[in-house]
């Protein structure tokens, strides 16, 4: 089986959600995978070119009253088959975090308390921010989209989401205390 990378993977299932052009996966991207997931636009693109040059995805053109014509891809056979086969495949590694509050945190002895407790706080009510962010989205999946065939895959990822934070405002909780 040829590899590919992981953003070819990501935009082969965003076809399978009838997401069609560039400007709909990246919104699909920016209001689903984005918790756990970034593409940029300059991402996006040239692997939708790189699909339909190996055969993974087909383009039609689509018309459009009053505005032009845009692509819209299609996965094929071969490309359904390419994203099933990478999704029966065990992972390679457990993903790595980069955060940059831990990274401050660690050299904390070089700046004053009271900075590194700002720190703490300000992360805090981001995470907080985020967690409500979360709650939106799943009451949208509940509300609209619970019929949807993907909508409790995508609560799936969201529970994880709420968990993950829920974990780190509890942890910045603690920190606060003992600093």
């Amino acid at each position: 089986m040829k590899k590919y990378n992981d953003t070819t993977y990501a935009i082969l299932g965003i076809l399978t959600t009838n997401c069609r052009s560039g400007y709909e996966i990246k919104q699909f991207i920016d209001n689903s995978l984005n918790h756990f997931w970034k593409i940029s636009y300059g991402q996006i693109y040239p692997t939708l070119k790189k699909l339909e040059q190996e055969e993974l995805a087909t383009i039609q053109a689509a018309s459009r009253e009053g505005k032009p014509d845009r692509k819209e891809y299609f996965l094929t056979e071969k490309g359904k088959e390419v994203l099933k086969d990478w999704l029966e495949q065990p992972l390679k590694q457990l993903p790595i975090e980069r955060n940059e509050v831990l990274l401050k945190l660690f050299f904390g002895r070089h700046q004053t308390e009271e900075q590194s407790l700002f720190l703490l706080e300000d992360y805090k009510q981001k995470l907080e921010d985020l967690y409500q962010t979360y709650e939106g989205i799943e009451e949208g999946i509940t509300c609209y989209n619970n019929n949807h065939n993907d909508a409790k895959y995508w609560l799936f990822t969201l529970d994880y989401g709420k968990r993950v934070t829920g974990a780190a405002i509890a942890w910045c909780d603690e920190t606060i205390k003992e600093l």
